[in-house]
């Protein structure tokens, strides 16, 4: 089997409809880091995003057949995942939100200190995450997307339906909102890191889904 990059999406697709369930399997592993940021930039928790991806790669599986490729396919699950995230917010947005008043405090203690330019990279992502999370929603959406997770301008602006310099203001504003001194240092493959044996049991919990929901389709692991 080849590996996940040397697949194209286009080709992955392909198989998967043509019955080759298991090689759903890339698709999930190539799209996990960029899901599970989105959800934790909804302010979810770790146990929470992990369940907004599962539905998010249930609902993309049983609509493969839906997805035209008028977008990139990272595109199209993305919006999908941002859906699951918004109608998870209305009705559990209270119960999820972080406490804003200590991320300030520690975004300040870290401007203020004369050591911060020795912090080791896990201290200073969690910083830029809870930063992140200050940020208002439609600047931190633009930016995660656009900045953190790698999408194009014309990618950005197609997911969130708003103009491509839209992204570019929204983006700017929410680069304003971080300190120049965290902006030096981040790393964003860290930032919300998926870490292997998450993205592990993310597969084994889908492929177990869809053999439940696809009886008839052999599926080895």
């Amino acid at each position: 089997m080849k590996t996940d990059v040397k697949y194209t999406d286009k080709e992955l697709i392909e198989k998967v409809l043509n019955k080759e369930t298991a090689i759903f399997e890339l698709i999930i592993r190539r799209n996990n880091p960029y899901l599970y940021r989105i959800g934790r930039m909804y302010r979810f928790n770790h146990e929470d995003t992990q369940d907004l991806m599962q539905d998010t790669y249930i609902e993309a599986f049983t609509h493969l057949h839906q997805f035209e490729g008028r977008s990139t396919f990272r595109t199209w699950i993305s919006k999908i995942m941002l859906h699951q995230c918004y109608r998870k917010t209305q009705k559990w947005y209270s119960k999820h939100m972080e406490s804003l008043e200590n991320n300030c405090q520690v975004i300040e203690n870290f401007h203020n200190t004369e050591t911060s330019n020795i912090v080791i990279n896990r201290e200073l992502n969690s910083v830029i995450e809870k930063s992140l999370l200050n940020i208002p929603e439609e600047y931190r959406t633009a930016f995660t997307l656009r900045e953190i997770n790698g999408l194009s301008v014309h990618e950005t602006a197609e997911l969130l339906e708003i103009s491509e310099s839209n992204v570019k203001v929204r983006v700017n504003r929410a680069k304003a909102y971080l300190r120049k001194e965290i902006e030096k240092f981040y790393l964003k493959e860290e930032i919300f890191g998926f870490n292997l044996i998450y993205c592990d049991a993310m597969v084994s919990r889908v492929m177990h889904k869809i053999k439940e929901i696809s009886p008839v389709i052999s599926v080895k692991f």
